[in-house]
């Protein structure tokens, strides 16, 4: 008996987390460590990072924020544990 596949759904551009950014013609990352806000909308209280599960990002959209919150936390811009 044959395994059927499930077909994997692309998400539309309107439920995407950031449906403004990473369009074809967007330059850079999707989220720059300098924006504070948009950075800690994906921090526990603990200052951890999210899973892509619970915070609704794509593989390439956590990628970006892990390296923002790494760089602004060595930039002394956010902290590495909750206060």
């Amino acid at each position: 008996m044959a395994m059927q596949r499930k077909k994997k759904r692309q998400t539309p551009q309107s439920k995407r987390r950031f449906s403004d950014r990473g369009d074809i013609g967007w330059q850079g990352p999707i989220v720059h460590y300098r924006e504070l806000d948009v950075l800690r909308k994906f921090l526990t209280t603990s200052s951890k990072i999210m899973s892509r599960r619970r915070a609704g990002t794509s593989a390439r959209e956590q990628r970006d924020i892990k390296r923002a919150v790494k760089y602004a936390r060595y930039m002394a811009l956010l902290a590495y544990s909750g206060a």
